[in-house]
């Protein structure tokens, strides 16, 4: 397997959005083109800016000793790869994942997040193999509040079983069900080729996340 064809974070999370996602990107090679979209551009520039300019309060709040920024990890063994924002370490000798949000914080993670948050702690683990308990979220526009997230047994499954899914669609080449939430349809980046009517193998429920 080489570099290109590791999954991100993104084509996951695009994956549980709607299993066609994959197909088309991978299968047929049509890209999102979500970095066009104003809100997107705008989001990822104030992340980059949040990422500058808060260097020091995540050692101050969870007394991590040491933590790496702008980590770039892959791993052919999990089929992953992605930028992981903070990379924590503790004197226990875990380690952790904190990955900042242009977004407010209302009481709730969100599943999106959680994922992600999962994928980068297993890429930590794996590259530095160091046990991976736990997450982090900043939430820039609720002055920097700072979620924890525990991960469990289920969610490491239920990861496994994504990327199996995601895998055999690639491999077997085949168009997938849609999701079963159509109004997700409405301001799909596909949704102008997506044939309804085909049907393919059934996916892996992944309602976990």
């Amino acid at each position: 397997m080489t570099y290109e064809e590791l999954f991100t974070p993104s084509e996951i999370m695009g994956f549980l959005y709607c299993p066609r996602f994959i197909y088309y990107m991978r299968c047929l090679d049509i890209p999102q083109n979500e970095h066009k979209r104003f809100k997107v551009q705008k989001g990822r520039e104030f992340h980059d800016y949040k990422t500058r300019t808060n260097k020091e309060y995540v050692r101050k709040k969870i007394e991590c000793i040491k933590k790496d920024t702008n980590v770039f990890l892959h791993s052919k063994k999990l089929a992953l790869k992605g930028k992981v924002d903070e990379v924590l370490y503790f004197r226990d000798g875990t380690m952790a994942p904190l990955d900042y949000k242009f977004a407010e914080y209302k009481g709730a993670i969100y599943s999106t997040y959680r994922l992600q948050a999962l994928i980068y702690g297993a890429l930590i683990s794996e590259t530095f193999e160091r046990p991976v308990h736990k997450g982090y979220i900043c939430y820039t526009r609720s002055k920097n509040y700072l979620a924890e997230i525990s991960f469990t047994r289920r969610d490491w499954l239920l990861l496994d079983a994504t990327l199996r899914d995601m895998r055999r669609i690639i491999d077997k080449n085949y168009y997938p069900k849609a999701t079963k939430y159509k109004a997700r349809c409405i301001d799909c980046c596909y949704k102008n080729i997506c044939v309804e009517g085909r049907e393919g193998a059934k996916s892996i429920e992944i309602s976990g996340f």
